[in-house]
């Protein structure tokens, strides 16, 4: 009976050895070929505890039996370490390599971009039409307070806290580069910084003329000069959408907040969100004298000193534009 009983354990103990040497390989072997592509999106949510995840896991393709994955995870202590989230599981990706995914929390991140010269609207709107953005936005920004990037996020951010994380940036941002700005500028404040770059970002594209088109307007500041800024005018009539024709004579000489033809100084509030380099153009300027800049016809600027210049330029600038109308 003792041997008997002897024998039967051991054949058990084999059984059970085999078992986990079987169970093992099927963890760590290679799994199902992703339905579409080269990966497989799988959702995970908060509180689904082990079974739900090996359901998931199973019910998008990317592991063959949910009872084994689920057993292996709680025999290697590792079925509290999964976490929730959206994650990009690679195709033949073995049960053991998905495991170390999900405890390593390597989510999917996506991507909402912001370009430079967006208004606080425009900024909103995209924000509200992103469709893996849940939750509502709240009030659209303060105008100039968001800091144009390209944001990364993962599934399950709100909108109210990807907008405010745009406000961070352009705080911690000049946090940094105010205190560096070049001495003797005529700006008391950084939100007047933001307000001028605003303005320099919508004059020019260029990023070499961004220092020059700061230097003007901060000379016209010193001067007590106005800054005639066409943008401006745009701004105080559509928010900072297309005017859809040429700026009239009696919108030149409207009196609105953001028509700097006819007020002194900077308008009330920025008039659009400045990117890093038209911030930076304003806080370290080119040294310039010159008080004026028209357009060249080539996408860029002619600077002048004086006004007998400027007109010159102004002059050729408009002989360019009928030469346009002729060609055409």
């Amino acid at each position: 009976m003792r041997r008997a009983a002897i024998a039967t354990v051991i054949v058990v103990l084999v059984l059970a050895a085999g078992i986990l040497l079987w169970t093992d390989a099927q963890y760590t072997a290679s799994g199902p070929v992703a339905r579409h592509g080269h990966q497989s999106i799988v959702l995970i949510r908060p509180g689904m505890g082990g079974a739900g995840i090996a359901r998931t896991l199973k019910a998008a393709g990317v592991i063959r039996n949910a009872m084994l994955f689920q057993l292996e995870v709680r025999l290697k202590g590792e079925g509290a370490e999964l976490r929730a989230g959206e994650y990009a599981i690679p195709s033949k990706a073995s049960m053991a390599d998905i495991a170390a995914i999900l405890i390593a929390g390597k989510v999917v991140e996506h991507k909402l971009t912001i370009p430079e010269g967006f208004t606080s609207q425009m900024a909103y709107s995209v924000v509200q039409a992103n469709k893996v953005l849940v939750g509502k936005a709240g009030a659209v920004p303060a105008e100039g307070s968001l800091l144009p990037d390209t944001y990364l996020f993962t599934r399950g951010t709100t909108r109210a806290q990807l907008l405010a994380r745009m406000h961070r940036a352009q705080l911690r941002f000049l946090a940094k580069v105010w205190p560096k700005r070049a001495p003797g500028l005529p700006l008391k404040t950084a939100e007047q910084a933001v307000t001028l770059a605003s303005i320099v970002e919508k004059e020019t594209a260029l990023p070499l003329e961004r220092r020059h088109v700061a230097a003007v307007f901060e000379n016209r500041l010193r001067l007590g000069m106005k800054l005639q800024s066409d943008p401006t005018i745009i701004y105080g009539i559509t928010k900072g959408y297309p005017l859809g024709h040429p700026i009239l004579e009696s919108e030149l000489s409207a009196v609105t907040p953001y028509n700097t033809y006819v007020i002194d100084g900077l308008p009330p509030t920025p008039i659009c969100n400045p990117g890093r380099a038209s911030i930076l153009a304003v806080l370290h300027p080119l040294k310039s004298k010159d008080l004026y800049f028209v357009a060249d016809g080539k996408g860029g600027h002619v600077f002048a000193a004086t006004i007998a210049q400027q007109d010159k330029n102004v002059a050729h600038w408009r002989e360019i534009q009928k030469a346009k109308k002729g060609n055409q």
